[in-house]
């Protein structure tokens, strides 16, 4: 299933920078979040490490709760 992502609504960094949760509204206003990964030392890019973004919320403060409850280090940076 392909996800439709309308819009990244916050972009969350851990402190190295090499770890990132995208909270995401959709197209047909549902949203959701993904974590991601980057290493600097291969120069790739972010790529998807959390597989969340399937999972559906019906706003941006029941998304943020459930991926601090999944993400251990997002818990202690908000």
């Amino acid at each position: 299933m392909k996800i439709e992502i309308e819009t990244v609504i916050h972009s969350i960094n851990n402190n190295e920078g090499h770890l990132c949760v995208d909270i995401f509204k959709r197209k047909n206003q549902t949203f959701g979040f993904e974590e991601y990964r980057k290493d600097p030392e291969t120069n790739s890019g972010w790529y998807q490490i959390g597989f969340y973004s399937n999972k559906v919320f019906h706003n941006y403060f029941e998304t943020l709760k459930y991926a601090k409850k999944k993400i251990l280090w997002l818990k202690n940076k908000i």
